[in-house]
């Protein structure tokens, strides 16, 4: 497996990887988060291939000028368990070290303890910070309310 700048041509694998890893949310296209990272300065989203072409993981990663930022870090899961995960991480350590990025950050959800433990083996710990958002796009905002109300009026 080599590890480059995923090309334009595995863009939908790559995103196919991102929802059966359980990475996608409504509120984010994820094909445009692809290609914002891969055409933004400071970001780009790096690729697992083997010698047949085949994508075998990404992960996603960019800096602010102050931290770096990982994101849709996904194995194949026929590819799990081979230390994939760690030389996707890896790559996206030595990106920010060439850019004079001095730490890297990255969000795991609370009921995911696995991916927790992945992290915390590989040496990060919990920052004792609590991650806060508020909605920019009011109108992307407006329809997530909608299809939520929507569902749980359906579960009724």
């Amino acid at each position: 497996m080599r590890v480059t700048e995923l090309p334009e041509e595995l863009l939908d694998a790559a995103v196919e990887l991102w929802h059966r890893a359980g990475l996608t949310r409504p509120w984010n296209d994820p094909h445009e988060d692809c290609r914002r990272a891969l055409t933004g300065d400071e970001s780009t989203v790096l690729a697992a291939i083997d010698a047949a072409g085949e994508l075998g993981g990404t992960v996603m990663v960019g800096q602010d000028g102050h931290r770096g930022w990982i994101y849709y870090l996904a194995v194949d899961e026929r590819r799990q368990g081979q230390g994939l995960g760690k030389q996707l991480l890896a790559g996206a350590e030595d990106w920010l070290r060439q850019r004079g990025v001095p730490k890297l950050m990255l969000m795991v959800r609370q009921e995911n303890a696995h991916v927790q433990d992945f992290y915390r083996a590989l040496g990060y710990t919990d920052q004792d910070t609590v991650v806060l958002g508020r909605w920019l796009d009011t109108e992307l905002e407006t329809g997530l309310d909608a299809e939520v109300t929507t569902e749980l009026d359906g579960e009724a």
